[in-house]
């Protein structure tokens, strides 16, 4: 049956000009289906790239839009409409904009992980692996940086002499994981590597062998000499890089990180969006598409400084 779906919906998108992109947290039978498969950002530009005027989101909203801003030419579509993210959504551009009156002289500094709306108010974008990068190249050091407290503190560590400002937010799911479940997935697994996403806290990530994004930990799972290793970062990943790697062992961190925006979306989901009886077109303002497309541009920049 689900051969079945996949073959129908690989017939499909040829046949109505559609790219399809899935983000690293779908579902393996997602995945295989998709013109390509990674991080929110990396997948707009890939979506930026491809000549198909049509483009489905697996994945949730923010990552759409996100497409529709580098393409606001194609027709983008999100595969289920109901799936958010509720890190991107618990910072709205009018809490912001009090926030900026309060700190007027810092620069603005937005996680990826939020609202095209918000971006328009935000100085630059950064994303998990390019964050320390451009921070370090922002001419101001003072930063207030959103939304995520926890890769903050992160980049904070690893930028001392930049005076970074936190708000309170970030991802429920990364962030529920206590020190406790990882000293039990320690003794569980004493010889296995501990790779986590910067999402997690603080107390977390500083007993970990690696922290990165999403892709840095699939990349250091794959390149390492090492045999096991616990994954901190959403379910999925662990396993997909076991079907990668089938000769290494890999155990998740805790049976909590699951997003269950990201669960929302199913192969079927994605089929009826090719038929034109589910998904959503993304649909935003052109001063919205330009103050977003500005904060990303600022991104790209610094990130080549």
């Amino acid at each position: 049956m689900i051969k079945d779906i996949q073959d129908e919906i690989l017939r499909l998108k040829k046949e109505k000009d559609i790219c399809i992109l899935a983000h690293s947290y779908q579902a393996h039978e997602i995945l295989e289906i998709a013109d390509f498969t990674g991080d929110s950002y990396a997948l707009s530009v890939k979506a930026a790239k491809v000549t198909n005027k049509n483009i489905i989101m697996c994945g949730v909203r923010f990552m759409a839009e996100t497409v529709k801003v580098l393409s606001p030419e194609k027709n983008v579509y999100l595969a289920h409409p109901e799936a958010g993210c509720e890190m991107a959504d618990m910072m709205d551009k009018q809490l912001i904009s009090q926030v900026k009156e309060k700190y007027p002289d810092y620069t603005v500094v937005a996680y990826i992980n939020t609202t095209s709306e918000l971006k328009t108010i935000c100085d630059v974008c950064v994303t998990s692996s390019s964050a320390v990068q451009i921070v370090k190249n922002v001419e101001n050091d003072k930063i207030l940086f959103i939304p995520d407290c926890n890769l903050g503190a992160w980049v904070a560590k690893q930028v001392p002499e930049k005076n970074i400002k936190l708000l309170s937010g970030g991802c429920p799911v990364h962030a529920s994981i206590p020190v406790s479940e990882v000293k039990h997935a320690r003794n569980l697994h004493p010889n296995a590597k501990l790779l986590v996403h910067p999402e997690c806290l603080p107390e977390v990530t500083a007993l970990a062998d690696y922290v990165g994004s999403t892709s840095g930990i699939m990349e250091y799972a794959k390149n390492s000499d090492s045999k096991e290793f616990i994954i901190g970062t959403e379910n999925s990943i662990a396993e997909h890089l076991q079907y990668e790697c089938p000769d290494k062992q890999f155990y998740v961190l805790s049976s909590g990180l699951i997003c269950k925006n990201m669960k929302l979306t199913t192969l079927v989901d994605v089929l009826n969006c090719i038929k034109g009886c589910g998904g959503e077109e993304i649909s935003l303002d052109a001063e919205i598409i330009k103050g977003a497309k500005h904060c990303i541009d600022e991104m790209i920049r610094l990130n080549h400084e």
